[in-house]
């Protein structure tokens, strides 16, 4: 494939204002329904937020971009900011992320828990002392190749430094279809892997028709995540 855009024709997907050209999908809410206005733009910026929630509930929500990517190189800054929505679960805790490859949002049913795709998994310390790298790969649906076979786990660390919370952290992703994809945080390569692919568990309420597993994820939707963290 051709390999990723260059510096001179760079192509904003978000353009400050608002979120046209981009879709949501929340667990428990059918395809296109911005529950409590979770996304939301201010600032200048996309914000998830909890304010218009009671209890968390699992819903697991997603920001599409409009189309799907191929080859992309993805550049983002990310932070976060305040407390964990009551009801979230632990582990969603200062935890966000961009997925790619996945699945059409608009053909995903209303109980689907997580899109099929490959994530770039987002963490910042819990002020503990102990080492919380960014930059991770998570797989919901999906297998990946790390280091010459087939990855065992569902999320696999990266290399990074952890960072804290309200700190702005540079993230970049790197993907050449079912080729070769890289993570980067702050100018470093902090993981590489191959072969994305359908298969594994984690994702359930999804429509069995799309359901093929070791068929290879050459493309699909970019998508943000809310979990429960602001």
């Amino acid at each position: 494939g051709k390999p990723p855009q260059q510096q001179s024709d760079w192509q904003p997907l978000f353009n400050g204002k608002d979120l046209s050209h981009w879709f949501v999908k929340i667990h428990h809410h059918e395809p296109g329904v911005n529950f409590g206005n979770t996304f939301r733009v201010e600032d200048d910026m996309i914000r998830v937020r909890y304010d218009n929630y009671q209890a968390f509930n699992d819903q697991f929500g997603h920001l599409y971009y409009e189309r799907p990517f191929s080859n992309f190189h993805l550049k983002l800054e990310y932070r976060f900011t305040g407390s964990l929505q009551s009801g979230a679960p632990s582990y969603t805790i200062l935890n966000s992320g961009v997925m790619y490859h996945a699945q059409d949002p608009k053909k995903m049913l209303k109980e689907q828990n997580w899109p099929i795709s490959i994530e770039m998994q987002f963490l910042a310390g819990l002020d503990d002392g102990k080492p919380r790298p960014t930059g991770n790969m998570c797989s919901p649906g999906t297998e990946i190749v790390y280091e010459g076979k087939q990855y065992a786990g569902h999320c696999l660390n990266s290399t990074s430094k952890t960072y804290d919370k309200n700190e702005w952290v540079k993230a970049e992703l790197i993907v050449w279809n079912d080729s070769l994809i890289k993570h980067i945080i702050n100018g470093d390569t902090v993981l590489q892997y191959s072969k994305p692919s359908m298969g594994g568990g984690v994702v359930t309420g999804y429509d069995p028709a799309i359901w093929k597993p070791g068929m290879p994820l050459k493309s699909g939707y970019i998508a943000l995540q809310s979990e429960g963290q602001p």
